[in-house]
């Protein structure tokens, strides 16, 4: 088993009485957890958050109200006051961001057992999806720096889960039929084979790499026989 956290010194105290770490109930005997990860918080931020761009389209916007009063005959004072009341007013909203990464990721933790992945998410309420591998059609993996990456979930059908239930851990643009994503895991490579190796076992076909000029890579079976079997989907949102 590949398991990227560590509880040496116990349970995070608002999680300390999940029967398993990361799980709604414990497994049963004939389920094994592969991996399990949370996201780095530094990722959030910068992939999910935007929070580089938003610093800079901050920075963009202090120059020009700078440029702006000096051009039309203003005190250099009276820039500098608007620099710093725009300064303040910018970083609070980036702290606030920040914040929301830390925290995603100090309570978000993703498992991918031999059925299933499953992902609990959620600040202050929690909310655990398990995602059985005959509801998942493809995924995906996006590399990023800081040996970081992103691993969409397409799934089959009619399954679907709200944008904002998701939401950050959700791929970009996906309204209609969102997409569950693990967002900013260490090791994305090895994240993607442990999936790809568990899929392909469960659903009884080979998983197949098609890469695009973008670098992402997606695992898809070749045979519609990896459909849904609705006697054994299994969805949970609470």
């Amino acid at each position: 088993m590949s398991q990227e956290l560590s509880h040496s010194h116990g349970y995070p105290h608002e999680h300390e009485r999940e029967p398993q770490y990361g799980l709604p109930e414990r497994l049963p005997q004939d389920e094994v957890m592969l991996w399990q990860g949370s996201p780095v918080w530094t990722s959030l931020a910068r992939h999910a958050l935007h929070v580089y761009k938003l610093a800079a389209y901050f920075a963009v916007i202090i120059a020009i109200r700078v440029l702006t009063i000096l051009t039309d005959g203003g005190s250099v004072e009276r820039a500098t006051a608007a620099a710093v009341w725009l300064l303040i007013l910018s970083s609070v909203a980036l702290l606030i961001l920040t914040g929301i990464a830390y925290l995603s990721a100090r309570t978000t933790v993703y498992t991918i057992t031999t059925k299933r992945v499953v992902m609990r998410v959620g600040i202050v309420l929690s909310t655990t999806f398990n995602l059985p591998f005959n509801c998942i059609a493809s995924a995906g993996l996006r590399r990023q720096s800081g040996n970081t990456g992103d691993i969409p979930l397409a799934l089959m059908g009619g399954d679907r889960i709200a944008y904002l239930h998701l939401w950050p851990h959700v791929r970009r643009w996906r309204f209609a039929k969102p997409e569950p994503m693990l967002r900013g895991v260490r090791n994305p490579e090895h994240v993607a084979e442990v999936l790809t190796k568990a899929w392909a076992n469960r659903v009884g076909e080979a998983a197949v790499v098609n890469r695009t000029p973008s670098g992402a890579a997606a695992l898809q079976s070749d045979s519609p026989a990896a459909g849904v079997d609705t006697a054994s989907r299994d969805m949970r949102t609470a």
